[in-house]
């Protein structure tokens, strides 16, 4: 195995790792380099592949600092497998209590809930070009978490609806990959990083919760495996750090959280796109480019989203703002990512192959999905009142209490931004009825 570099941790990173993780090592693998990652192995691990465990000294909670000296070198093209933690530093575990969390939160004031692996110095790496990383696999751990914190904190989309916290833990199997909610409802295991994120052009230590141009805590739930995502550079070796990883999660995240997890491996290949000018974080899938617009005022994120896909469509088809405007309403289906990070996230799928006019969004029940629809000059206000018609409409319906039927949505709702026109914001959300599943008996 090759000897650890000088700049990295040293003999305590495989304490540190085994006592943070105390499961590890029943853990087995056929795959060398995951086992190594386990035992706490830091740094080159075999040629263009690099392994960052997930310890106290790789792992900082709730602050994004350029200072950070970086736990990891590497090149263009190069690969890294990496872990992250639980929230707060791996202090929210399954068992932990409501109590609990919400200290964190009460005692911390001002840093965000997130632990973050990282940073990465990427040579060659400078302000004007691109990082272009490619997601290549991501295995969670086999545990998660749920919950909203009291309303008196004002944190959600509810707080003063839903004054009682409530945390809910969940065993994720991940060979069926899929979560049981409560019995009789089943939630698809669908892993992503809620942050991934460079360092900003400005010095200092900043929160974890806002996200912006340098990404951060997008909450974009297409982020899955097989997803590339390009953000900008803004200092010299971008300095790239992911955590706040997510088992699944809804459109919105409006009870705060989604199924909150770590992961035992995030594999992804970094690549420096040399001056490639890009404005704000852009996603690619297999089948479609993702445009984002980001902004503390709902309105204004919509407003961005739009200026961003039509700059986009226009470089991509050689079209005129006009027609790229067209085109956007014509095949872009645009969705609200969260509400709840203080700078509120939106983004448009664009289908890279031709296809059929995306059909108007629904605005009742579908043989899918159940739907609520609410449309009003406040993108935000037309937001809240989509969204509680969903929770109480499926707290009636399924006979759940409404601080379940948040969390459900929180985790499950799908939410659409509707055709953009002057003066009105129309928001749909849709709720899969292929959430409900019935037993087989024994």
């Amino acid at each position: 195995m090759p000897k650890r570099r000088d700049f990295l941790l040293g003999s305590a990173a495989t304490a540190t790792a085994v006592s943070m993780f105390p499961h590890v090592n029943a853990q087995s693998s056929k795959r060398p380099e995951i086992n190594a990652l386990q035992q706490g192995y830091v740094g080159q691990y075999q040629g263009g592949v690099y392994l960052l465990p997930a310890t106290s000294e790789t792992v900082q909670w709730g602050w994004f600092n350029n200072a950070e000296p970086p736990r990891a070198r590497i090149k263009s093209g190069d690969t890294v497998v990496l872990e992250t933690m639980m929230a707060s530093l791996n202090q929210v575990l399954p068992g932990s209590s409501i109590e609990a969390i919400t200290k964190l939160r009460v005692d911390f004031p001002g840093r965000g809930p997130h632990s973050i692996t990282g940073p990465i110095f990427v040579e060659g790496a400078m302000p004007g070009d691109v990082l272009k990383i490619k997601i290549n696999r991501i295995v969670p751990r086999s545990y998660g978490a749920n919950w909203n914190l009291p309303g008196n904190l004002k944190l959600g989309q509810f707080p003063d609806k839903f004054t009682q916290a409530q945390v809910k833990h969940f065993y994720l199997d991940l060979g069926r990959g899929m979560t049981e909610f409560l019995p009789g409802i089943e939630l698809p295991v669908r892993p992503f990083p809620g942050i991934i994120g460079v360092a900003r052009a400005e010095s200092g230590q900043y929160s974890t919760v806002p996200p912006g141009a340098y990404g951060g805590n997008l909450d974009c739930r297409e982020l899955v495996q097989g997803t590339t995502i390009y953000l900008p550079v803004f200092v010299d070796g971008a300095l790239l750090w992911s955590g706040d990883s997510h088992a699944a999660q809804g459109n919105g995240e409006i009870n705060l959280t989604a199924i909150e997890t770590a992961f035992s491996e995030l594999n992804i290949t970094v690549e420096v796109m040399k001056k490639m000018p890009l404005s704000f974080p852009r996603i690619e899938t297999p089948t479609h480019w993702i445009t984002m617009g980001y902004d503390r005022d709902l309105n204004k994120a919509i407003d961005k989203l739009e200026e961003e896909t039509v700059k986009f469509v226009s470089e991509w088809k050689r079209l005129s703002s006009k027609e790229a405007r067209q085109y956007m309403q014509d095949y872009g289906m645009c969705h609200v990512a969260e509400v709840v990070n203080q700078v509120k996230g939106t983004y448009c799928m664009l289908p890279k192959q031709p296809t059929p006019k995306v059909a108007p969004a629904a605005v009742k029940d579908t043989r899918d999905s159940y739907v609520t629809t609410a449309t009003n000059a406040d993108a935000m206000a037309a937001m809240n009142s989509s969204a509680m018609q969903m929770i109480e409409r499926i707290a009636e319906l399924k006979k759940l209490s409404l601080i379940d039927s948040y969390a459900l949505a929180s985790l499950a709702m799908d939410t659409r931004i509707g055709r953009l026109e002057p003066g009105a914001r129309t928001i749909h959300n849709l709720l899969p009825r292929s959430l409900w599943v019935k037993k087989a008996k024994s």
